[in-house]
């Protein structure tokens, strides 16, 4: 995928440190070289080549108190003949809707099947039923990657920057890839909170690693999988081994999960003073877990789990003990043998389900915030004694939690409101489905929230302000005409130094002051007997409000200077075109744009002819479905789906009736400058009751 900011930001600190440098013997002399080299790497090719795809990936992410939207790419190979695509977590794993290009450039519909971010590894499937071609699918084989050497060549496959499928050679340089570690910090990237390299222990290769490689294969020249691309450290490339992804791939396609046992020991290698020659040390017991409960304490050194002598002499050591932990059945009693101040002492403990780090993001427009369940992991980093709570991961600017008084911020922990417990996402979405049912407009709840340590009560204004008659505009005059200042400068230039005025930049065509004579070009000196006094940009201001003293319907006598001869015309004064249309507009929040209406005065200031019909989009929501297509505030919408949008009561109309039928594809007809074309609107349709209600 094109990496993640995260990960760059997680990674490129360690590209200098971690650059590796080739053998001056160079990658022929290590591969053999010739012709029989290069017939194993097409036999490579050959086996894996249409199991490539390309994904295309529309995903969410929590930024300003909104599931932002956004486009990205990646790799991925077919894994079964019904369609399962291997690919990354940071690719596919928040996926809301995914495309899938086949080697042939036949694009397929797929669905997101399970993700274990813990892994960084996903599973989608090709929708079958929607593809054209009769070919069967080639399935791609997993390999051994235990039996992978030093110098082993290989090819890293997969579709970079988007574009078509491609393939890298390179050989294996570390088959124990860690991220290093200095001054007690780590530089460890984490998906969803989990820690990835904790239980990956990367293949680290030099094959190029490309932006969009993300969760392509890494092949032998077998023509098997040994390995899902994921990271890149300047010249060097990391991969997760196919034998951890074959075990996560059949737990993912099997039960939508990897059950996970939690024991709360987190260990780290042996110190090198520490005076023990075998064992993991016990970094630190996490409170309320089953390492606690068993007495286990920071410092012990396990040198025995469940019958299995373990060892972490140094980093590369840990994620095989991390696996043996987490690998255990849930609710198993396990003894532990462990050294403490010299003496083995035993333990035993009953394991636990581990969960999810985070929990699901869930955005509540009528807050201004996105929120989170807390999950055991999660309210043991919060220090809270229990799951209850919901967990606020991003709040927006000037939106109804950021105005309370105290303000709810990133990392609270929403407890009541107005007396009712909230102990999830699901409750908060109750009562405020219940509060707002038939409320007029924003309403004040009282708010009981967690920060840090300390709990406050506030009271949010939630919900949107309903709309209101839109209150007609005093009428009043104005010059149908656009004006410019006539500096000392540019009076000196049009040889009338000393003169004040303003300088005529066009008149709008039918309309009063073309009627009179006015042209473009005059410059105004008097109007009504009155000098004309605009000499500065803003004092063009001040002959609008001096024209719009007068009553609508009055003549008024102007004096014009057109090639430098005074010129008397007699202007009858109209009503100003600002506020002589209405202003209407409309606001959808499924497909986050607004669109109003085309008044005379834009079309005149943007030479949009006038039987052209259509409306103008005002606004598109940053992160929206229609920002997402390509629609952009200031294009015209002409047509949703072959159907002209003439005024925003026809658009508002066809945007709710593509909610309400949850139409795959619209596609919006736009005009932008001189140039027109469709565009094609994919959204994914919100599921839940409460959420198609946000439309109505």
């Amino acid at each position: 995928m094109h990496t993640t900011a995260k990960i760059f930001r997680a990674l490129a600190a360690l590209a200098a440190a971690l650059a590796w440098t080739a053998p001056s013997t160079g990658h022929g002399a290590l591969l053999g070289g010739g012709s029989a080299n290069n017939e194993g790497v097409e036999r490579a090719v050959a086996r894996m080549y249409k199991a490539l795809v390309r994904i295309q990936v529309v995903m969410e992410e929590p930024r300003s108190g909104r599931l932002e939207k956004r486009v990205g790419a990646g790799s991925g190979a077919i894994i079964s003949a019904d369609g399962h695509i291997i690919s990354n977590h940071h690719v596919a794993g928040r996926a809301r809707r995914l495309i899938c290009r086949m080697y042939d450039g036949e694009e397929v519909d797929a669905r997101l099947v399970a993700a274990d971010p813990l892994t960084d590894l996903a599973i989608i499937q090709l929708d079958l039923t929607k593809r054209k071609s009769k070919e069967s699918l080639q399935v791609a084989r997993f390999g051994d990657s235990d039996r992978l050497r030093v110098g082993d060549v290989v090819l890293a496959m997969g579709c970079p920057a988007a574009v078509s499928q491609s393939v890298t050679k390179g050989i294996v340089s570390n088959t124990q890839l860690m991220l290093p570690t200095y001054a007690g910090g780590d530089f460890q990237f984490r998906e969803e909170g989990e820690p990835v390299g904790s239980v990956v222990r990367w293949i680290g290769h030099d094959a190029v690693i490309y932006p969009g490689n993300s969760g392509g294969p890494l092949v032998n020249p077998a023509g098997e999988i040994v390995g899902i691309n994921e990271i890149g450290l300047g010249s060097l490339g990391g991969a997760i081994p196919s034998n951890l992804a074959k075990y996560v791939t059949e737990q993912l396609i099997k039960q939508g999960r990897v059950d996970r046992s939690w024991t709360g020991i987190e260990g780290q290698a042996r110190p090198k003073n520490m005076g023990v020659e075998r064992g993991v040390v016990v970094g630190g017991v996490l409170p309320d877990s089953p390492a606690a409960a068993a007495g286990l304490r920071a410092g012990d050194v396990v040198t025995e789990f469940n019958g299995a002598a373990v060892d972490a002499k140094i980093p590369e050591d840990l994620p095989a003990f991390n696996r043996l932990l987490l690998g255990t059945p849930v609710g198993k009693k396990v003894r532990l043998a462990a050294l403490r101040a010299g003496q083995t002492m035993e333990f035993f403990l009953v394991t636990r389900v581990r969960g999810k780090a985070w929990g699901d993001d869930c955005e509540f427009k009528d807050w201004g915030m996105v929120a989170r369940n807390l999950t055991v992991i999660s309210a043991i980093e919060k220090q809270q004694p229990t799951t209850n709570g919901v967990l606020v991961v991003s709040v927006g600017l000037g939106s109804a939690v950021a105005e309370a008084k105290p303000s709810l911020t990133e990392g609270d922990i929403l407890i009541e409101v107005d007396g009712q417990p909230v102990n999830n996402v699901a409750a908060l979405e109750a009562v405020t489905r219940t509060t707002l049912e038939h409320s007029e407009g924003p309403k004040p709840v009282l708010v009981k929230f967690d920060h840090g340590p300390m709990r406050y009560l506030t009271v949010v204004r939630i919900g949107k302000e309903k709309k209101r008659a839109d209150v007609e505009p005093a009428r009043k005059p104005g010059l149908p005409a656009e004006l410019q200042a006539l500096s000392p400068d540019l009076a000196e230039a049009l040889h009338l130094k000393g003169r004040s005025g303003a300088l005529v930049a066009f008149v709008y065509p039918g309309h009063s002051a073309e009627k009179a004579g006015l042209k473009q070009g005059d410059i105004l000196v008097k109007f009504d007997g009155e000098p004309v006094r605009c000499e500065r940009p803003e004092d063009v201001d001040d002959v609008y409000t001096q024209i719009r003293r007068y009553r609508i319907g009055r003549t008024v006598e102007c004096e014009v200077l057109r090639q430098g001869q005074p010129i008397r015309l007699n202007l009858p004064l109209e009503e100003d075109l600002k506020t002589a249309e209405e202003p209407k507009r409309y606001k959808d929040d499924v497909f986050d744009l607004t669109v109003e209406n085309l008044t005379e005065l834009e079309r005149l200031h943007r030479n949009i002819p006038r039987d052209l019909q259509g409306v103008k989009i005002a606004h598109c929501e940053t992160g929206g479905w229609a920002q997402l297509a390509g629609l952009a505030g200031g294009d015209i919408l002409l047509a949703m789906d072959g159907t002209t949008t003439a005024d925003v009561d026809t658009a508002e109309r066809l945007l709710k009736t593509a909610a309400q039928d949850k139409a795959r594809r619209v596609v919006f007809f736009l005009r932008r400058g001189v140039h027109t074309r469709f565009v094609e609107v994919e959204p994914v349709w919100p599921q839940t009751a409460a959420a198609a209600e946000q439309h109505d």
